[in-house]
């Protein structure tokens, strides 16, 4: 179960708009994204941290081919030339001053 300053982490996480949008140099301005999950490095089975979390649209979260959930990592860094990761830190960055020390994923 979420606590409650994990909720508005993820509340906003989903505002930043699609990640990978972002990334391509599209306009995510007012985009609405839905919150991923670390998948890979995680240690193991079950959900990551609601700290570990990215914004992405629909198109790029899984079922269109070009989702987190539809390629592996090196397959995923071939296609678009960053990682999940990358992305990660590009989120946790972004929201620093929310991100609790010990689940930063990056050492700056």
């Amino acid at each position: 179960m979420a606590t409650a300053a994990e909720r508005r982490y993820m509340g906003r996480v989903a505002m930043l708009g699609c990640a990978v949008c972002r990334r391509l140099g599209h306009d995510v301005d007012g985009m609405q994204a839905a919150v991923h999950h670390r998948i890979r490095g995680r240690g193991g089975w079950g959900r990551s941290s609601n700290y570990q979390t990215i914004p992405v649209c629909g198109h790029h979260h899984q079922h269109s081919g070009e989702g987190i959930h539809d390629m592996g990592d090196d397959e995923y860094f071939e296609y678009f030339g960053f990682r999940e990761m990358d992305l990660l830190i590009d989120t946790q960055r972004t929201l620093l001053e929310h991100v609790p020390t010990q689940e930063r994923v990056f050492n700056d």
